[in-house]
């Protein structure tokens, strides 16, 4: 992609705002050469980021596993975020009140000369920028998608919301290659998540996931799937779950921050359930669409 074919959108890298197309990083910094680094994607609905402490939370988990220290506070996040979403809104000619945009942070340890070991007192490099949220039709959600099984082939830190992400990169592009949405994947046999989503399985009214651990990246709506099934009445379990039983499951769900939560009704070509959204999916859709309007 040239220059000229960057889209001129607003962002911020360390400590000034510009545009994708004039913003530019140093080839020594280790975020490029070594993935060193840590993100976050920020969802905010008509200009108000969703579950902004969650995702704060998460980033300081993800930067203290890599010993980066935060460079900014959660207030000054804030600051930057609501000031990014009323930029890109000005910059397409909306308003911030009336776009759905998805925000993202990226922090890497900074610039030096090559070596594996962490230098010390580096100043980390700071970008972030937003952008439209693409958000699937009711049409599509009506029909729900398909996905695909693979073994999880990434490394034992999961849970750190890396920017080395050609494990997760090979692993969408194994659904991508079969026209399916996303790869659900396996470890020794047990489910952990997809490329770019957390799983759920539903059995007999029961919302099951993977447990919080090194192996899964722990989705923000982790806890929010958690908190509607507990405002709902739903059975819901954090726990290891076999390959069979996730084959054999009334229902399947994948939930990200663009995926909101997203029925699962094809799995390697054969359906699941019974081929169509299912109830528990149908409740916590409408309750997700009700707490994106009082976040």
């Amino acid at each position: 992609m040239s220059d000229t074919s960057i889209p001129s959108l607003p962002c911020y890298l360390n400590g000034e705002f510009s545009t994708l197309r004039d913003a530019k990083v140093s080839v020594l910094d280790r975020g490029f050469i070594f993935g060193d680094g840590v993100y976050e994607v920020v969802p905010a609905y008509n200009g108000k980021p969703f579950r902004f402490a969650e995702h704060m939370a998460r980033l300081d988990r993800s930067l203290a596993e890599l010993r980066i220290t935060n460079p900014k506070t959660h207030a000054q996040w804030h600051a930057l975020v609501i000031k990014l979403i009323a930029a890109y809104a000005h910059s397409t000619g909306a308003t911030a009140e009336n776009t759905n945009q998805m925000v993202y942070i990226q922090i890497t340890r900074g610039v030096a000369m090559r070596d594996h070991v962490m230098p010390p007192g580096l100043t980390p490099t700071v970008f972030a920028t937003s952008n439209r949220m693409a958000i699937y039709s009711e049409a599509d959600r009506a029909k729900g998608v398909a996905c695909v099984t693979a073994d999880d082939f990434r490394w034992e830190k999961a849970h750190i919301k890396t920017t080395s992400l050609a494990a997760a990169v090979l692993a969408r592009q194994l659904s991508a290659d079969e026209g399916a949405v996303e790869t659900v994947m396996f470890r020794d046999g047990f489910l952990s998540e997809a490329a770019a989503s957390n799983v759920w399985v539903i059995k007999d009214g029961v919302v099951m996931g993977a447990p919080r651990d090194n192996l899964v990246l722990e989705g923000i709506r982790y806890g929010l799937i958690e908190q509607l099934c507990r405002d709902a009445g739903i059975g819901f379990e954090l726990r290891r779950i076999p390959r069979d039983e996730v084959l054999a499951a009334d229902e399947i769900l994948l939930s990200s921050a663009t995926k909101e939560v997203l029925p699962v009704t094809l799995l390697d070509g054969r359906p699941v359930g019974n081929g169509q959204p299912g109830p528990i999916y149908q409740q916590l859709h409408a309750l997700y669409q009700r707490a994106k309007q009082t976040s």
